[in-house]
């Protein structure tokens, strides 16, 4: 029987102070240990960091780690990338033989699986940031006399009314795009999946990318 130590990290203090991001991740981790924890199994430390996961030197992750190793407990996260969103400190993390990690997300994969979805997620994320960045410098280009934004209270207004609709939208079909999702399934992929069973979004119409990438991002929290 092996005991558990937690560790749940958002990467902002807006984020830790509203409890949000928190709250999906310890619904993940409480749903793993009451249906794949072995009887009787305990937690025993719980870890809390509010730090990007771009940065490794994260105190909270380092206490955990100990932790997990001197007690011979796993540690366990929501999500892959709550360790981190760097494919090395991962594939060290995997490497290590006196550590033992799960993910609650992904309760039957093993490592190999797991560094699979962590390079994919990764190259995802890169690819993600160069196509944001190129279309940025494409329409600046076409409009050097024009400012790129909006008053920082309407955006914030807006972020979180499309935030609320997702997490609507999200919670109809989460059974449906978190397995797709952990599977390496792209946002079309999913969209697809969706559409062909005829389930619709709350205006009735079908699902697009980034719907659901919005979706994904109010049940998981970055």
């Amino acid at each position: 029987m092996k005991n558990y130590v937690l560790y749940l990290r958002v990467s902002s203090k807006e984020q830790g102070k509203s409890g949000l991001g928190l709250e999906a991740q310890k619904r993940d981790v409480n749903l793993f240990l009451e249906n794949y924890a072995d009887d009787g199994s305990e937690v025993i430390g719980e870890f809390i960091e509010v730090q990007s996961g771009k940065d490794d030197e994260r105190p909270e992750l380092h206490k955990a780690i100990h932790l997990a190793k001197r007690t011979k407990s796993i540690l366990l996260v929501a999500k892959l990338d709550r360790l981190s969103r760097k494919v090395s400190f991962t594939a060290s993390l995997m490497e290590d033989k006196s550590l033992s990690f799960k993910v609650a997300q992904m309760p039957f994969a093993d490592n190999f699986q797991l560094h699979i979805y962590a390079a994919l997620a990764s190259q995802e994320a890169d690819f993600i940031s160069s196509r944001t960045k190129a279309s940025l410098k494409s329409w600046k280009e076409r409009n050097p006399n024009k400012k790129l934004g909006a008053p920082v209270h309407h955006i914030k207004k807006l972020a979180k009314a499309r935030t609320e609709k997702a997490l609507q939208e999200a919670q109809k079909v989460s059974g449906v795009i978190l397995p797709l999702r952990q599977q390496g399934a792209s946002l079309r992929g999913i969209c697809e999946v969706l559409n062909s069973t005829g389930i619709t979004t709350i205006r009735g119409t079908s699902f697009h990318p980034s719907l659901v990438s919005r979706m994904l991002s109010s049940l998981e929290v970055a």
